[in-house]
């Protein structure tokens, strides 16, 4: 019997593999992240943190005094005898003038001669050197040229009073023949030789261009040696109280709202002291007037003063300041808003008319950012500029038109960007402090974006 030969293959039946399927599946996610990931846009993100801002900031201030211009009475060669900056009393002679000049002459060349000192006066000028010697401070090696003119200007005191002295019989001839004058102090005050055009300047007439030091000019009166009639002879300050005028910010400005006090120090000598200080507006600009007591006199021949104000330490609310971004609201009437859809939400009551004419009144809750005394400040996501709203329990209507800017920062705790309001205290170069636990703000350990100005409101955040 013969054998069948004929083989027939076996097929095995098919199975699904399922652990390559999930490889594949996740393969792919894993591919798309990575595609998505270097081709989407990322955004920065920031926590905030409770943080502490050291603030002291340097002004120059203008400063203001109660100033008398005293004017020659006669033109010829003219003599000091009273340095600048010094106290003069009633009588107290401050200058000459000589119309023929053979007085001034004399006493010109006496200036020359430091030889013809006296014991007295050396003395006195031998004890202002050893003292500033012994308070010589190397880190303060500009102190010397303001020494300089001290020195120069308490000899040339000396050695014009000695040679007045020196010819008295001379000096009495002169004045019976009407060729020498004496000029005496009217009243007391501090004597300064200059004159700059301020000298009627007050805390109430002062204006912005002031500040503008390139635009200063200041004429030294001791410069020159004749004088004219009618012209200055030297400048009185009348009274130890004076004023530093500062320009400052708004964010500066709000620091101060509820203080009565401040305290500066004089960076010319390092001299702290804290001072009464009100704040004034003129035209949009801010300014503080510091109301000085005293120290008046080591300024007295200066028109601009340079201070720190020494700020307490800042704390709060530590971010970035690229985080701070502006946008636009609409602010409405408190009065227009009132609760709705049977809820404690509120909103407004717009009436808009459709395209056959048709009115209707609807209820539109919106997002308050901000508040005022009179308004809240709301976004335009459901409300539109020239939409009509309506008062409760009234016939009145608003336009919705007027708008406003606020600072704040983009949120994105939620994956999404939303804008929140922020109180700035103080802002220095890279960073904002601003007030914790503000209504619409933002606290604690909150994720904001790093870059306000990138973002889009509600927009998804991909934040890394």
């Amino acid at each position: 019997m013969a054998k069948n030969k004929k083989v027939v293959r076996y097929r095995k039946p098919f199975h699904l593999n399922i652990g390559l399927i999930i490889f594949g599946i996740i393969f792919i996610y894993m591919m798309f992240y990575i595609f998505s990931y270097f081709t989407t846009k990322h955004t920065s993100v920031y926590e905030v943190i409770y943080g502490t801002i050291v603030v002291n900031n340097s002004y120059r201030g203008l400063a203001l005094r109660s100033e008398e211009i005293v004017f020659s009475d006669h033109s010829g060669d003219i003599n000091y005898y009273i340095k600048d900056a010094s106290k003069a009393g009633v009588g107290d002679l401050i200058y000459s003038v000589d119309s023929d000049g053979a007085i001034a002459s004399q006493i010109n060349q006496a200036n020359e001669d430091a030889a013809s000192l006296d014991k007295e006066s050396l003395d006195k000028l031998e004890t202002k050197i050893s003292e500033y010697s012994n308070s010589y401070r190397s880190n303060a090696f500009y102190e010397i040229y303001t020494f300089q003119d001290d020195l120069n200007s308490e000899l040339s005191e000396v050695l014009s009073m000695g040679a007045l002295n020196s010819i008295a019989d001379a000096v009495t001839a002169a004045e019976g023949n009407s060729t020498f004058y004496k000029g005496t102090a009217a009243k007391d005050g501090i004597v300064v030789y200059y004159t700059d055009g301020f000298e009627d300047v007050t805390t109430e007439n002062f204006t912005a261009d002031m500040f503008d030091e390139s635009k200063y000019k200041k004429e030294n009166l001791k410069e020159r040696q004749k004088v004219e009639q009618g012209e200055a002879a030297y400048k009185l300050i009348t009274n130890d109280n004076w004023n530093l005028v500062i320009p400052v910010s708004n964010v500066t400005a709000r620091q101060f709202l509820d203080a009565s006090t401040i305290s500066i120090r004089f960076k010319k000598d390092g001299t702290e002291i804290r001072v009464p200080f009100r704040q004034i507006e003129k035209k949009g600009e801010l300014y503080l007037v510091l109301e000085l007591p005293h120290s008046m006199v080591r300024f007295a021949t200066e028109r601009y003063v340079e201070v720190e104000i020494l700020f307490d330490e800042e704390n709060g609310l530590k971010i970035p300041n690229s985080a701070i971004a502006s946008k636009d609201f609409f602010t409405i009437p408190m009065e227009y808003f009132q609760k709705g859809n049977n809820s404690d939400e509120e909103g407004v009551i717009v009436r808009r008319t459709d395209k056959r004419g048709r009115t209707t009144d609807e209820f539109v809750a919106a997002t308050v950012y901000f508040t005022t005394e009179y308004a809240y400040y709301v976004d335009n996501e459901y409300l539109s500029d020239g939409d009509i709203i309506l008062k409760p329990n009234s016939k009145e209507t608003y336009t919705i038109h007027e708008t406003a800017k606020l600072d704040g920062v983009y949120c994105i705790n939620k994956g999404y960007a939303v804008f929140r309001h922020i109180d700035v205290i103080y802002q220095s170069d890279e960073y904002s402090i601003i007030r914790n636990g503000t209504d619409y703000g933002i606290s604690l350990y909150d994720h904001i974006a790093l870059d306000g100005s990138t973002i889009i409101e509600n927009a998804v955040v991909n934040s890394q």
